[in-house]
């Protein structure tokens, strides 16, 4: 498949395809948000959760499940049918959201979260590789952000999800029911309307199998870099996304309900207005150079840096969130041109499989950081030490990202 741009008729269905995820993306992140901003309330319902460094473990149980399935998602997702996999995919973690509404103790809590793990880790590498099938250079970045926008609105609408634990009337089992059964109800017409890919039959290589596909992504020098990048953002990513609301709640005084939405609305309205600028610019500068999504991508980690420094220092909650706008505004730029660069390293068979890959090292890590932050909080290790850190980090990453070289091989 050649550069050229498509007929109206392939770019309508190429972006009916986002705009049928979009709303699963929504759902996907809505479930995992909705238990960083209702801690307080999950914690007095079920007392033996105990300690900070065990919600850590309870956030970071997910991470690590998802994590490790992740590129056995991928590599599904590379054989078998795109459409099968998303649907299936959101169906059952949509179930598992349902159940987590009615867990009363711990374990109960630690395994409906592993369970979620497992299920949610054959949309997003599915998801994205779906994407990039329809979406070849011209409209890449752009398509793939107006489904990382669905990403983020769904984090905004769990930031509320702290006013509906507070609520008599609610509750955060009432919550996670609903959002449960919207998911298994979206699940059917998703089935009937979504397409599979054509490109599909016109694959030029055929896919290697599982412990080849891994043998020719671990031999690429570019990809392997490409991981590196995704993994080192990622530690200040979760921790924001996480224990943000945490964060506001103790430093700042606010209930639970101001707390998650201080948390979460600001930065992810910014990382919409990030992804769509991002996307854009990298879709413009790849005409001038195979490299505008990376140079794209670093100015984004250049914005982490004051971001980070600024969180950790802020005095009051509006400093706090200016800071966590312009961190929003830099994810935005990375999130949407990650799978796009990607597509620049690796051959299309293989690139479901390469992001669960990037999964597996990018959220394992990132389960170490939540479970890590707990642990330094319980020692009152101080917030601009920990962010600091994470800020020397985003200049590593920097350096990281401007080493890649696309192939040019890669065309589609």
């Amino acid at each position: 498949m050649k550069d050229e741009a498509p007929n109206a008729t392939a770019m309508r269905t190429a972006w009916l395809v986002v705009a049928l995820l979009v709303p699963v993306a929504l759902l996907n992140y809505l479930d995992r948000q909705m238990l960083a901003a209702m801690k307080s309330s999950m914690m007095g319902d079920i007392p033996d959760i105990g300690s900070k460094a065990n919600w850590g473990l309870v956030l970071g149980s997910f991470k690590w499940v998802y994590a490790i399935l992740s590129p056995l998602g991928g590599y599904l997702s590379d054989r078998l049918n795109r459409r099968n996999v998303i649907c299936i995919s959101l169906l059952v973690w949509s179930a598992v959201t349902w159940y987590m509404g009615h867990v009363n103790s711990f374990h109960e809590l630690l395994a409906a979260r592993a369970l979620m793990g497992i299920s949610e880790a054959f949309y997003i590498p599915a998801a994205l590789a779906l994407i990039t099938d329809f979406h070849l250079g011209p409209t890449r970045s752009r398509a793939v952000g107006f489904h990382q926008m669905g990403i983020y609105v769904g984090i905004i609408l769990g930031g509320f999800a702290g006013y509906a634990a507070d609520s008599p009337a609610i509750g955060w089992r009432s919550a996670f029911t609903w959002c449960g059964a919207v998911g298994i109800f979206y699940a059917i017409p998703l089935f009937f309307l979504l397409r599979n890919p054509p490109a599909r039959a016109e694959a030029a290589e055929p896919a290697p199998r599982f412990f080849s596909a891994f043998q020719e992504l671990l031999t690429n020098r570019g990809f392997l870099l490409l991981v590196l990048y995704f993994t080192l953002p990622a530690l200040a990513g979760w921790v924001v996304k996480d224990w943000m609301p945490d964060i506001l709640r103790e430093q700042f005084g606010l209930g639970q309900g101001k707390a998650g939405v201080s948390a979460v609305l600001y930065v992810q309205i910014a990382s919409l207005v990030g992804v769509g600028i991002g996307g854009w610019l990298a879709d413009r500068w790849m005409r001038r150079t195979e490299r505008g999504r990376i140079f794209v991508s670093a100015l984004g980690m250049l914005l982490f840096l004051p971001a980070l420094f600024g969180v950790g220092n802020a005095g009051t909650l509006f400093v706090a969130i200016c800071f966590l706008i312009l961190f929003g505004l830099g994810w935005g730029f990375f999130d949407c041109n990650n799978m796009p660069i990607l597509c620049q390293l690796v051959r299309p068979e293989l690139r479901a499989t390469g992001y669960g890959f990037m999964n597996l090292i990018s959220i394992s890590c990132g389960g170490l950081a939540d479970w890590g932050f707990g642990v330094m909080r319980d020692a009152h290790i101080p917030l601009n030490v920990i962010f600091g850190s994470f800020a020397a980090i985003a200049l590593l990453s920097v350096g990281v990202v401007l080493c890649i070289r696309p192939n040019a091989a890669l065309r589609r």
